[in-house]
């Protein structure tokens, strides 16, 4: 970094300098709203989709964003007005990381000065707020710009050099070599069966059915890789093909036609802080190596959508669910008019509704389900009727449906 020119940034008057750290003392206690909104501006017309839509990948940048933000608030607290370095830490690492696995870059300047003019709005709102001596006001304004801008640029070409370090790193590695040949695969790219097995070390042929595991945080990577192995023996394969996605995610894919059970997945998992699970449905050839991993990345940003808790989540009992949440404010809407009074009754009323219908309107069968009396169930179900606005028998697939978007977004 040059050092610093005095004439873009002289040193603030006692008054300045004082009134900087206010305004930075300000915005630290209200950090978690602003980095909402500089993550939701960023992310308008970004040319990189996959960092609001994949859930890893999204907290990765907000992590980034928090991380920048309350550098530059801190730095001028202590040492107002002067150029701040840029954060060198763990979390612009392994952002670097995340977006280098993606195949994505640093080229994507107008998320970064929308996000910038969202911080500079909030500074710019705090200084008005904090003194109405014209003044003050021009130089707090002035050193505090400069301040503020140059920390951007300094922090985007910090930045740069990370992911253009990190890509040398995997150009070297045989992991490169593995992602470029998923990605051709996933585009649906005309490359031999036979080169693709020979790149990855995985026979294409046959059933595949496809995996994401990851950790909300950083501290949970640790359950990745034991969560990895545990899903492939409950799938009941003996072998997996493994991408690192990121940080903090995998892809996985086995050889397997056989779709194993919500029950025995979190079981499998229950153990690993942290560690979440999203399946796709087997599938044959090619075809099915595609289509099974597209099933759990949109299993996976279904919880996501949703800020769903649950740890494991498989595509085929969340494909409706997929569709409806595309809007989730339509959605909301579907759930109101479906559920009406139900969708805030008791929830063992309304896992009854939603377990009698998946065993196929079988009182006894749902009973025996949820250990408890036939009686029982049929109590619970005159209860649901009595609060939907339309009965079950004339609206089951739509109340089934809203029973499961709830049943995912409660946890």
């Amino acid at each position: 970094m040059d050092k610093e020119p005095e004439h873009l940034w002289p040193q603030p008057r006692g008054e300045v300098a004082v009134l900087m750290r206010v305004v930075a003392e300000r915005l630290l206690e209200s950090t978690a709203a602003l980095v909402e909104g500089l993550v939701s501006a960023s992310r308008r017309g970004t040319r990189y989709p996959a960092l609001a839509e994949d859930p890893v990948l999204s907290e990765s940048d907000r992590r980034m964003s928090r991380t920048l933000l309350v550098h530059w608030l801190t730095a001028n607290m202590h040492n107002p007005g002067r150029r701040v370095p840029p954060c060198v830490d763990e979390a612009t690492l392994s952002y670097a990381r995340d977006l280098v696995r993606r195949g994505m870059g640093i080229d994507d300047l107008g998320s970064w000065r929308s996000a910038q003019w969202v911080a500079w709005r909030a500074w710019l709102d705090t200084c008005f707020e904090v003194t109405d001596d014209l003044a003050d006001l021009r130089d707090l304004l002035d050193v505090s710009a400069a301040s503020m801008i140059t920390f951007v640029d300094d922090s985007i070409a910090a930045l740069s050099d990370h992911i253009d370090a990190e890509r040398q790193e995997l150009v070297r590695g045989a992991q490169a070599e593995r992602q470029a040949t998923v990605q051709l695969l996933l585009e649906g790219a005309p490359i031999s069966r036979a080169r693709a097995e020979a790149k990855l070390g995985y026979a294409l042929t046959g059933d595949h059915l496809a995996a994401v595991v990851w950790v909300d945080s950083l501290e949970a990577t640790s359950s990745l890789e034991p969560a990895a192995e545990r899903v492939m023996h409950v799938c009941g394969a003996a072998r997996r093909l493994t991408l690192v996605a990121s940080a903090a995610a995998q892809w996985l894919w086995v050889p397997s036609g056989g779709l194993p059970s919500v029950a025995d997945l979190e079981q499998a998992v229950a153990e690993l802080p942290g560690a979440r699970v999203a399946l796709g449905r087997p599938a044959p050839d090619l075809g099915g190596f595609r289509r099974s991993h597209l099933d759990a990345v949109t299993a996976q940003r279904v919880l996501a959508r949703l800020g769903s808790a649950r740890s494991v989540v498989r595509y085929q009992d969340v494909q409706l669910v997929a569709v409806l949440t595309a809007d989730l404010a339509q959605a909301e809407h579907f759930v109101a008019d479906t559920l009406g009074e139900l969708a805030s009754a008791d929830p063992r009323v309304r896992a009854t509704v939603l377990t009698y219908v998946e065993e196929r309107f079988n009182a006894s069968a749902a009973a025996e389900r949820l250990f408890t009396h036939r009686s029982t169930v049929e109590r619970r179900l005159a209860r649901a009727d009595a609060l939907l606005p339309r009965p079950l028998a004339d609206n089951a697939t739509n109340i089934a449906a809203a029973l499961m978007l709830v049943h995912l977004r409660d946890g």
